[in-house]
């Protein structure tokens, strides 16, 4: 199983282009199916013209999320948080369902915090269990946290939910706006974000490696555990006179995070408003302002997350681009016609989430996976009679079984927890066909 894992990993980092790479490629192959249909070079130029640019206002909005989740994990109070919740488990048991839900709940409320975060949880619990003298392989354990994230994809910080709901969305005169409570709020998702974790929970102890590995048998992972600053930001000397007291003093961003939370209540209270980006823009920003405490340490830490956001500046412009070939083209709508004949309400989710999973390898992006598999999905769910919401939460299913299978997410997660990534790559494989099931089945059965 070990040669085949190592085998895998290399060609699929031998045969899978990056992000960039397989936007070009995805693109002239819809360019070649376009002009086969009949459309002209003129009219490929056209739509993806038309597509390249009308994601501009979301990738900066992404670029934020991102960027401020990041910062909020950097927090030293952050981090002691979790680490004080790793000492409460007396029992193996206890320290895999405890680190599941506690990565859960992060990724629930954040992909970002769960992705920065699910790794150093992994690590925080390992430690505590290995001095209590509970057996806990931390390979495994490290796995298990990981999959534990992929209840994101019904979350708060849902991509293509939340872009769906705000309006101005790229596929608004097909769907109009979908609230949340049809989305991530209805009772199919939150039943996956309910039974997924105690299903991961049930099959991890049951999978528990009797010869456990503690993470003292990995020291690069077990130095992260000490209780030195952990956030890497160490205070640089502040300007002298008024400047200096600019960066130290708390009351200045105090005062802004008071004209945010002033917004937030006019925005949810007085409006009646429901959540999308821009109400969850600002909740980060205020949560990230309150735990740096001053602009000092907040700016440090800004210049340290920016690095993580390179990805969404470019490539959200060149998924755009593809997405419109299918939408300004007869592209999309054959794809959904052929979608659409082998299709029924019964089968949809399934096929859909087979689909998105395909793509996902290719698109390390669940906001870039909407964008190109949209119109598409829309299209077709209209064509069969399912709901776009039902094509949407299907998508998802799809997407995360290829973020817990493709090696890019699995070798970022491994690199913060400073593990070779064919350590955990194995159980992974086993937690993705957990997901996959639960997600399909409750997407199929329940409405």
């Amino acid at each position: 199983m070990r040669d085949w894992i190592a085998n895998f990993a290399r060609r699929a980092g031998d045969y899978v282009p990056d992000a960039a790479a397989s936007s070009v490629i995805m693109l002239f192959l819809l360019v070649g199916i376009s002009l086969a249909l009949g459309d002209s070079v003129v009219t490929n130029v056209e739509a993806y013209y038309r597509g390249l640019w009308m994601l501009l206002p979301f990738s900066m909005q992404m670029t934020l999320i991102l960027v401020l989740s990041s910062v909020l994990s950097m927090t030293d109070a952050f981090r002691r948080a979790v680490r004080h919740v790793a000492e409460l488990p007396r029992t193996v048991t206890q320290v895999i369902a405890l680190a599941v839900l506690v990565n859960s709940v992060l990724s629930y409320l954040y992909w970002g915090l769960s992705l920065a975060m699910g790794p150093l949880i992994a690590v925080y619990f390992a430690e505590a269990a290995e001095r209590k003298g509970l057996r806990v392989d931390f390979p495994f354990l490290l796995a298990t946290v990981f999959a534990a994230g992929s209840v994101w994809q019904y979350g708060l910080s849902s991509t293509a939910a939340l872009l769906m709901a705000t309006p101005g969305h790229f596929l608004e005169k097909q769907t109009g706006i979908m609230a949340l409570g049809t989305t991530i709020g209805s009772l199919p998702a939150l039943l996956v974000i309910a039974v997924f974790p105690l299903a991961l929970i049930l099959l991890a102890r049951f999978l528990m490696p009797q010869q456990a590995k503690p993470i003292s048998a990995f020291p690069n992972a077990a130095a992260l555990a000490q209780p030195a600053r952990e956030s890497g930001l160490e205070p640089t000397p502040a300007a002298p006179g008024f400047s200096g007291w600019t960066e130290r003093t708390s009351l200045l961003p105090f005062l802004l995070c008071i004209a945010l939370a002033t917004w937030l209540y006019h925005h949810f209270v007085n409006k009646n408003l429901g959540l999308e980006l821009n109400s969850m823009i600002t909740m980060l920003l205020l949560l990230a302002l309150l735990m740096q405490r001053n602009f000092g340490a907040f700016s440090r830490a800004m210049a340290k997350a920016v690095v993580s956001c390179w990805p969404v500046i470019v490539l959200y412009q060149l998924y755009g681009g593809v997405a419109g070939v299918l939408q300004f083209t007869r592209v999309g709508t054959w794809f959904a016609q052929v979608f659409s004949d082998v299709a029924t309400p019964l089968t949809f989710p399934l096929l859909t989430a087979i689909g998105a999973s395909i793509i996902a390898i290719f698109v390390p992006s669940s906001g870039g996976q909407w964008i190109i598999q949209g119109f598409v999905t829309v299209s077709a769910a209209n064509a069969v009679g399912a709901t776009p919401q039902q094509g949407l939460l299907a998508l998802g299913v799809g997407d995360q079984m290829g973020n817990l299978l493709a090696p890019f997410w699995v070798v970022v997660a491994a690199g913060i927890a400073r593990i070779d990534f064919r350590e955990i790559f194995g159980h992974l494989v086993v937690f993705a066909v957990l997901w996959f099931v639960v997600g399909v089945s409750i997407f199929t059965f329940v409405k």
